[in-house]
């Protein structure tokens, strides 16, 4: 039958212009004005509403085990949400155990997503042990449509790997195009400064972030920019949080580096506050890197504006408060590390960054759709409005008023980390290669309908 979208303003992270959209079957047919209705074409009225690409979430931990646990969401519940708040990608993580083959961790979560996913889905590779085959291994990974790493620098003895491993994956990036992703802290220092707490019997939430200092994000995020200059391959760094880290980027970026970064909302909004509430509240902000004081705020939403950060992710990786982060009640240590967030991040972009002023509505959608979607391997195909692309479509209501709480949310957790918070703006329908997967919060897809993303290695081609 076809779908003609009539009257909306078309936003890409060039432009904004009024047209219709055009879909036949799972692709874009055309964008236009006054684009005549066909014969049994479904024809939706979007006037007065924003026309979208959908979003795309590069960073996501559903169904992951963290510390005798596994998060609360996983490829349903976490896609679910995250299409109910305009997101119709994710790319999430698997996990390589150490002594075993990549290939083994991605059957593992291939089976994990399938017949769950409910959006479009590509996958990193976590990478815990180049062993003597692990540089070919990395290479099979690329052609099986896994065009990005991530290595930890922190967590030792459970994540972390040496900088030889970083160098030698960066070395194999620099000639198979794929991307090395960094969480960047430095761990073995933040180890010290945590066992010396718990010995002082500092044992409360708060201490998860003074425990971990911004100089040892920026060290990490300095030695991992040095190692892929080093190497000739970009490096991309997660969850940046503090200004420290992001002067490190910056610096790289303005002597031409390729060295990429990512923030997330929880970053741009919330502070270490939210870890002194009373009593054990401030576990729901255990995540890492930690809440950071107040004034890193507003340098990262200047790194945003200035584009040395080029995307806003969620790192969604919830834990319930009641039965999960509890295990850290006497131990912050043993915290599950991680928070909800992927059904709100293009709520709180677009009311705390575009209507607040602090971000044009086209550098909105290149932060939260056009830039992941490039620099992970996906453009054209996602990130963009454009005819041929798929069509993943959010028709947003930039007036739509939206109360954000674990009352009302989607995802399955028992709290918000931004409940109480006041939105306006939302997704009104929500199109999925060319399916109506959402209108006015209702879901109306099913599980499994999300297929895997082949992503595209291209060796920085994007730069």
């Amino acid at each position: 039958m076809g779908l003609l979208i009539k009257n909306g303003t078309v936003v890409t992270a060039d432009k904004t212009f009024p047209a219709d959209i055009s879909v036949e079957g799972a692709s874009i047919k055309e964008i236009r004005a006054g684009i005549p209705a066909t014969d049994g074409q479904k024809v939706l009225d979007a006037f007065g509403m924003l026309l979208l690409p959908g979003g795309i979430d590069p960073h996501t931990h559903l169904d992951m085990p963290f510390g005798g646990t596994t998060s609360s969401d996983d490829f349903e519940t976490g896609t679910r949400a995250a299409a109910i708040g305009g997101t119709t990608t994710i790319v999430d993580f698997a996990i390589q155990a150490r002594g075993t083959k990549t290939r083994d961790a991605l059957d593992t979560w291939w089976k994990k997503a399938e017949n769950k996913a409910c959006i479009d889905y590509g996958l990193h590779m976590i990478v815990t042990d180049l062993g003597e085959a692990g540089l070919e291994d990395m290479d099979d990974m690329v052609r099986e449509g896994v065009a990005s790493f991530k290595l930890f620098m922190a967590y030792p003895n459970v994540l972390q790997v040496d900088d030889a491993t970083i160098f030698r994956a960066l070395k194999q990036t620099a000639k198979n195009g794929a991307l090395i992703c960094m969480h960047a802290e430095n761990g073995g220092v933040i180890d010290v400064i945590v066992q010396q707490a718990l010995a002082e019997g500092k044992t409360a939430p708060v201490y998860h972030a003074l425990t971990r200092p911004t100089m040892a994000e920026a060290e990490a995020v300095h030695r991992a920019i040095a190692l892929s200059e080093i190497a000739g391959a970009p490096v991309y760094i997660v969850h940046l949080s503090s200004e420290d880290a992001l002067n490190e980027v910056r610096e790289a970026r303005s002597r031409g580096v390729p060295a990429f970064a990512e923030t997330c909302p929880q970053y741009l909004l919330l502070s270490i506050d939210e870890m002194k509430r009373p009593g054990f509240e401030g576990a729901k902000y255990v995540f890492t890197p930690p809440l950071r004081e107040k004034e890193n705020l507003p340098k990262l939403w200047d790194g945003l504006q200035q584009d040395n950060l080029q995307v806003v992710s969620t790192d969604h990786c919830p834990f319930c408060f009641e039965d999960q982060k509890i295990l850290g009640k006497d131990d912050f240590t043993k915290i599950p590390n991680g928070g909800p967030g992927i059904e709100n991040r293009l709520q709180l972009m677009h009311h705390h960054g575009v209507n607040a002023g602090k971000i044009s509505l086209n550098r909105f959608v290149e932060i939260v759709a056009t830039a992941p979607a490039k620099i992970f391997g996906m453009y054209p195909k996602k990130g963009t409005l454009a005819v041929g692309s798929d069509a993943d479509i959010v028709v947003w209501d930039p007036a739509a008023a939206h109360l954000i709480s674990a009352k009302t949310h989607n995802m399955r957790v028992d709290y918000s980390m931004f409940e109480g918070f006041q939105v306006r703006g939302n997704a009104r329908q929500v199109f999925s290669r060319g399916e109506l997967i959402v209108e006015h919060g209702k879901f109306l897809g099913r599980a499994g309908r999300g297929e895997y993303l082949r992503r595209t290695a291209h060796g920085g081609a994007w730069a």
